[in-house]
């Protein structure tokens, strides 16, 4: 059985990477864009650096839905 501030934890890390999720893929877009000029690639990336660490889904660990463990996914 996993502690259950890891739990809430990740349940927080969740919601936020629902949170940031739409605006992440927008700047993601523009950063990826041949289009897009220096200066808008530029703003989109440090706009994109000043959102939480918690709101990349890489962030976010695979957890059993009975006990919480990482490893019993």
């Amino acid at each position: 059985m996993a502690k259950a501030s890891m739990v809430e934890r990740e349940s927080k890390r969740t919601r936020t990477v629902k949170k940031y999720s739409k605006k992440r893929a927008e700047l993601k877009a523009i950063i990826k864009s041949a289009s897009a000029s220096y200066e808008e690639r530029e703003a989109a990336s440090l706009e994109l650096q000043k959102q939480p660490r918690n709101a990349s889904k890489v962030r976010q660990r695979n957890r059993c839905n009975i006990t919480g463990r990482q490893h019993g996914f």
